[in-house]
């Protein structure tokens, strides 16, 4: 039995795990072709052909609504511009409500809050992470304009219920698939199974420009609303006709040349690394050895997960170990990833805590310091953002563990060693019991 590098022993691996980063000769050459244009962005913000911005841009758009059989594309300079482009299109307003998940990144909730409406949270399934129909059914109210969708980790929220309880209450659907690019539900891409699906082009996606996003839609109302939000709306209106004015105050969310040159050719690479990663990860599963307490989560049989981290369920009650040391013993035997030095090995306990208990919410102060929106005075509902209101969220926070070891940068052998790991872990169930015992959890 080898010794575990927690208790003394030498670690399974020192060598940092290689980087994700797929930028290669292909960006290289589309930059200096922009650079050598001299035209590194084309919008302007008021209603004349350059409105939408240069070629880069607009052929971005077009190839990326291409690939995911969508009739519009709307490119910004983030994920969180996309969402609240978003949910500025939909015509959310003061006193209204948005169903939110509470398990996600904080801008998949205050997109909401960025139009002072509120943001009620539903709770997750624990099969998939996302939110539960049955949850989103028992928030809706009155009040209720729009619901924000995550489908967390790379899986596809059960998407056929709840669009079909939008669909009864006329609520928007947005899908927040910044974590999902590629992943499919019944055979369908995620992104156009709501009225508009967000993408990110964050560095640590799964492709990426650096920083960008880009919404889809088949609505061309809601494409040309977005695309006005995106481009100082309050100046343009006055050029042109349209038909509300409805959150027409505009926001500069627009993605330069250069950024949108790279995304055109990382969309392209984009389901080759899927599949890599979905690879990397059914080796990772069909090789983790048995460790008391940890089992897989399985993804739905009829989803493509996209798996932008992957994760496993774990009884700490069974173990008997508290999943803190669990995993404390397996950053011991691991280093670090290339370009996410300080972050750590890529495994963690949980993923956010629920956002419901982040301090905006606890204490209700956003906008001034009136409350608003969750004391405006058009506000009619009753908030309850008390610790308890999402239990599977609070499960799934102190029980899951999630991992990146399925990165496409990663060759089987690297893996190899994270399995290694596991296996040196379960081996020692015993020693770590002891270790945990005698006060050596922190």
């Amino acid at each position: 039995m080898s010794k575990l590098a927690l208790l003394g022993g030498d670690p399974v691996r020192t060598e940092l795990f290689p980087a994700h980063n797929f930028i290669g000769a292909e960006e290289k050459q589309k930059v200096m072709e922009i650079m050598d244009s001299g035209v590194l962005s084309r919008f302007l913000g008021v209603w004349h052909d350059d409105f939408h911005g240069g070629d880069e841009v607009q052929a971005f758009e077009r190839e990326w609504a291409d690939s995911y059989q969508a009739a519009y594309g709307v490119s910004v300079n983030s994920c969180t511009s996309g969402l609240y482009a978003a949910v500025g299109a939909a015509g959310v307003g003061p006193g209204d409500e948005v169903i939110v998940s509470p398990y996600t990144m904080t801008a998949s909730v205050t997109a909401a809050v960025a139009f002072n409406a509120v943001p009620v949270f539903a709770d997750i399934d624990p099969k998939n992470f996302c939110l539960s129909p049955d949850s989103i059914r028992a928030r809706i109210t009155e009040r209720t304009k729009a619901i924000i969708v995550v489908h967390l980790f790379g899986h596809p929220a059960d998407m056929d219920e709840i669009i079909e309880i939008a669909a009864a209450h006329d609520i928007t659907v947005i899908e927040d698939c910044a974590q999902a690019p590629a992943a499919t539900y019944r055979g369908r891409p995620v992104g156009t199974l709501g009225h508009m699906g967000v993408f990110s082009l964050n560095y640590h996606k799964h492709i990426h420009s650096g920083e960008g996003g880009i919404v889809v839609t088949n609505d061309d109302r809601l494409a040309d609303r977005l695309r006005m939000i995106r481009n100082h709306a309050e100046a343009v209106v006055t050029g042109r006709e349209i038909d509300s004015l409805v959150n027409m105050v505009g926001f500069n969310f627009r993605l330069g040349e250069i950024e949108a040159g790279i995304g055109r050719v990382q969309l392209g690479k984009s389901q080759g690394l899927v599949d890599r990663r979905r690879d990397n990860l059914a080796y990772f599963n069909r090789n983790l050895p048995s460790v008391p307490g940890l089992r897989i989560s399985p993804a739905a049989d009829y989803v493509d997960h996209s798996y932008y981290a992957a994760v496993l369920n774990y009884d700490a009650a069974a173990a008997g170990l508290s999943r803190d040391v669990l995993i404390k013993a397996l950053h011991a035997e691991l280093p670090e990833t290339r370009m996410r030095k300080g972050h750590g090995p890529l495994i963690g306990g949980g993923y956010v805590k629920p956002i419901y208990l982040y301090p905006m919410f606890q204490e209700q102060i956003a906008y001034g310091d009136k409350g608003c929106p969750f004391k405006c005075p058009h506000y009619k509902g009753e908030i309850n953002y008390a610790a308890g209101i999402c239990p599977e969220t609070e499960k799934a926070h102190a029980t899951i563990i999630t991992h990146e070891y399925m990165q496409p940068s990663l060759a089987e052998s690297d893996i190899d060693d994270v399995l290694h790991a596991f296996a040196k872990v379960a081996e020692n169930m015993d020693a770590l019991r002891a270790f945990e015992q005698d006060g050596n959890r922190d």
